[in-house]
C-alpha cells in the first residue's frame, strides 16, 4: 500500500520460465505491493507454475501480444495504483517508489531507459535502439506540445505506473495488441488530459533470453513503424478531443 491506496504490479508474460521466479520474488519484496499479477499470454512453457509457485496471481489471456497482455493484466488488477514491468528481468523493484511519488503529481508515471547514467553495462540500449526511442518520443512530444507541453525521451518502456482511474478513463482508447500499446497507452492519456510525468529508471542486462521485439534490426524497424503509425492516428485522426467510454 502506498499513501491509503493499493499498488498492484502487472507483469505480462509469454514463455519467461527462466526469469520469472526470481522477477516475482524480487518485486514481492517491496513493502508498497499489495499484489503481483502475472498474465500467461498463451505460454508454452511452466511461467504460469513458476509465477504462482513464487506467489504472484496468474491471470491467462488467450489474445496474443504484448499489449494484450497487459491490458488484460490491468483489468486484471484489483489495486488503486497498476504498476508495469517487464517480465524478463530488466527493471529493479527499488524504483518502483520512484513512479509511486509521482501519482500525486499525474495520472501516470513513465520510467524511461534513456538516462545513460542509469543504463547498465550489457542492457539491451544500444545506440540505435536509445535513440529511436528518443527521436520518436519527441515526436509524440511535439504532437501534443499543445495544449500539454509533455516532456518525454522514451515511447518503448513498459515499466510505469497509472492510477487505477487513469486505467478506466483510457482503457476504451486502447487496441494495439502488440508493442504499439505503450505509446499508445502515453496517447490516450494526453488525449484524456492526464498528465504524465516521466523519470529515469535503472535498466539492467536481461536475466535470460533475447526481446521479442528489438532483438534485431528488422524488429526495431517494424516496431518503431508500427509506434509512429499508431502516434500519427491518435494525434491526426482522432484528433486528441476526449470522447466518452462506450455505454456499458
Amino acid at each position: 500500500m502506498f499513501r491509503d491506496r493499493t499498488v498492484s504490479l502487472v507483469i505480462p508474460a509469454y514463455n519467461e520460465e527462466v526469469t520469472i521466479r526470481q522477477v516475482v520474488e524480487e518485486f514481492r519484496k517491496e513493502p508498497h505491493l499489495d499484489e503481483i499479477v502475472v498474465v500467461d499470454n498463451n505460454c508454452k512453457d511452466r511461467t504460469a507454475e513458476y509465477a504462482a509457485a513464487a506467489g504472484a496471481r496468474v491471470v491467462a489471456e488467450n489474445k496474443p501480444g504484448y499489449g494484450s497482455a497487459l491490458l488484460a493484466g490491468m483489468t486484471a488488477a484489483k489495486g488503486d495504483i497498476l504498476v508495469l514491468v517487464e517480465a524478463d528481468g530488466s527493471f529493479r523493484a527499488r524504483d518502483v517508489v520512484k513512479l509511486l511519488v509521482y501519482l500525486d503529481d499525474a495520472g501516470m508515471v513513465m520510467g524511461t531507459r534513456t538516462t545513460r547514467q542509469m543504463v547498465q553495462q550489457g542492457a539491451n540500449m544500444r545506440f540505435l535502439l536509445r535513440w529511436g526511442n528518443v527521436f520518436m518520443a519527441k515526436f509524440l512530444q511535439v504532437c501534443w506540445m499543445r495544449p500539454s507541453e509533455p516532456r518525454f525521451t522514451d515511447v518503448g518502456c513498459t515499466f510505469r505506473a497509472l492510477t487505477k482511474v487513469t486505467f478506466e478513463k483510457i482503457r476504451h482508447r486502447l487496441s494495439q495488441a502488440g508493442p504499439a500499446f505503450s505509446p499508445e497507452m502515453m496517447c490516450a492519456a494526453l488525449q484524456e488530459r492526464c498528465r504524465i510525468i516521466e523519470v529515469p529508471v535503472t535498466y539492467s542486462p536481461r536475466m535470460g533470453g533475447e526481446s521479442k521485439h528489438s532483438d534485431t534490426f528488422l524488429r526495431q524497424a517494424k516496431t518503431a513503424l508500427k509506434m509512429f503509425r499508431t502516434i500519427c492516428r491518435k494525434r491526426f485522426l482522432e484528433r486528441g478531443a476526449p470522447k466518452s467510454p462506450p455505454a456499458s
